[in-house]
């Protein structure tokens, strides 16, 4: 790509705009936890792969929500394919970040 590379080398904070307040502080919680680069952004729901996910049922009912993502629709080929098998996977940096959201996640249950 552009402005990133074609390999997935950091996780990616997705929001609609309604819930920018929620992404920042998730974005700047992982950043202090987690061992791995990441981007945040806050988009309208109209954008193409903003919606994509789980998240958008939250925000249907006025709930915030965010999606986590490696960007694999973008940049990952055997992205939900018959070839996309577990040994393509990298069990070190997905250690990573599941880490990371785990204190992330303990951070935002104490508030």
């Amino acid at each position: 790509g552009i402005f990133y590379p074609k390999v997935g080398n950091f996780i990616g904070f997705v929001s609609n705009v309604q819930s920018r307040a929620l992404l920042r502080r998730v974005v700047a919680l992982f950043r202090k936890y987690a061992q791995i680069p990441s981007e945040g952004a806050a988009l309208p729901a109209f954008i193409p792969g903003v919606s994509w996910s789980d998240q958008w049922s939250f925000w249907r009912y006025g709930y915030p929500g965010i999606m986590v993502t490696d960007t694999a629709p973008f940049r990952y080929p055997h992205y939900h394919s018959s070839s996309d098998t577990p040994d393509k996977l990298d069990y070190d940096r997905f250690t990573l970040v599941v880490s990371g959201m785990e204190k992330v996640i303990e951070d935002l249950d104490k508030s």
